[in-house]
């Protein structure tokens, strides 16, 4: 009885305690709460998800080398992120083309900052898993072949260089926010941010030595699938959570990202199917992740009839890049982070200013609502984001090579593996 009465204060105390902070203005406990299990879900998605399904699709003498490098980039940008990186992507600037350094190492910030009706560490927080998974998706470009350091270097240059400045266009009050384009939680900042980098990165490091004469076998097919699995559970934070509050918009986001996700990996499947004659595991396992790449812009704008249409369109454009663009092309992007990330997130921008609905979000207005400029809006942000990416990653390669005297490893270490050859571990014992 004593333990009831007990537990019935404590619930009272801290149920005033809410509706005082939410009455005020300041902080809501539920909004808080939802943010903060969404920062949780985003975060594992790079060092869990993204290393399983990227380490999966490596070949076994590399499936360690993927996995470190995936973590060795959230582990440097976590620390850039709060070092300065937020306070480039946030910082208040008229410039509209990026930040300041007035929030150094957070600076001004403590535990009565608030933002929106979230504490302020926990926006930082959530906006640094992005950062995170966005420079580690340029590695599925590149593994195989470039070099650890050259990776470390290149991590903290592109996430400073290249991901703050673009994330201050879309959310921090930047060029793209000022002409009204849409992207919820990450189609330019994200992932053609991403995709256009690794595939600028492919073309100069070149084809894997034996690419096209010999199999580039998956290590493991089950990681892969795991990974993805992982990857969509995370994107519920990634995407709902980008409502910042535990609300409607959140619910619906939720929604439309579970469907875009699923009909894009029966898209794929089917096609694959129909092109290939088999459905793989690895397809499915891709098209899931190409639908919330496609969605991921549109989450906050549109209905269910939208998120249908562009899972369903995502998965025939990853497939149909991953299986016919780059072999004609003839372009070694390893686990193809420009064919399922820079085609799926051009899409989802493009799809975002046809379907968003202003039942969705008020103000917000596609080409079948009566707003047919948006859909130039949008193109106009992904051509300035896939402009600057692809310089700003031009740049940083050369400045990358210049301080660690080169960025792709050596033949004789990419011909016995990177895992023993860099870092002296097997994650098999081969017989």
């Amino acid at each position: 009885m004593l333990i009831k009465k007990l537990v019935f204060l404590l619930t009272c105390i801290f149920s005033t305690t809410a509706c005082a902070f939410a009455a005020d203005g300041t902080i809501d406990t539920g909004d808080t709460a939802w943010v903060t299990i969404s920062t949780a879900l985003v975060m594992m998605m790079t060092p869990a998800g993204l290393a399983l399904f990227y380490g999966g699709m490596s070949r076994y003498k590399n499936i360690l080398n993927t996995f470190a490098m995936t973590l060795v980039a959230y582990c440097l940008a976590s620390i850039v992120w709060v070092g300065w990186g937020y306070s480039l992507a946030f910082g208040e600037s008229e410039s509209l083309l990026i930040g300041n350094l007035s929030q150094l190492f957070l600076n001004g910030i403590d535990i009565n900052s608030v933002t929106g009706t979230i504490p302020t560490h926990i926006f930082v927080l959530f906006q640094m898993t992005f950062a995170c998974i966005s420079v580690a998706l340029i590695l599925g470009a590149v593994v195989d072949r470039m070099k650890f350091s050259s990776w470390i270097v290149f991590t903290i240059l592109w996430v400073t260089f290249v991901y703050a400045p673009v994330c201050n266009w879309a959310w921090g009050g930047g060029w793209m926010s000022k002409i009204g384009a849409l992207d919820f939680a990450g189609g330019n900042v994200v992932h053609i941010n991403a995709g256009i980098s690794g595939l600028v990165l492919t073309l100069i490091l070149g084809k894997r030595q034996g690419y096209g004469k010999e199999p580039m076998i998956p290590s493991s097919v089950a990681f892969t699938a795991l990974g993805a699995g992982l990857l969509w559970f995370g994107w519920f934070g990634f995407n709902a959570g980008s409502a910042l509050a535990a609300n409607g918009l959140a619910a619906s986001a939720f929604m439309v990202t579970n469907t875009a996700a699923a009909v894009s990996g029966l898209a794929w499947l089917f096609v694959e199917w129909k092109y290939s004659k088999k459905p793989t595991l690895l397809g499915l396992a891709s098209g899931t992740i190409a639908g919330l790449v496609g969605i991921t812009p549109a989450a906050g704008f549109v209905t269910l009839p939208g998120a249908l249409v562009i899972g369903a369109i995502s998965g025939i454009i990853g497939f149909f890049g991953v299986a016919v663009i780059k072999r004609k092309i003839g372009y070694d992007d390893s686990l193809d982070a420009f064919g399922i990330h820079g085609l799926c997130g051009m899409w989802g921008a493009i799809a975002t200013g046809l379907f968003a609905s202003p039942s969705v979000t008020e103000g917000a207005a596609g080409l079948f609502y009566g707003n047919p400029g948006q859909v130039w809006t949008q193109l106009l942000s992904i051509i300035g984001t896939i402009a600057f990416s692809a310089t700003g990653t031009l740049i940083l390669v050369f400045v990358t090579k210049f301080i660690t005297g080169g960025i792709r490893v050596e033949k004789d270490d990419e011909l016995a593996g990177l895992d023993n050859a860099l870092h002296g571990e097997r994650a098999f014992e081969i017989e």
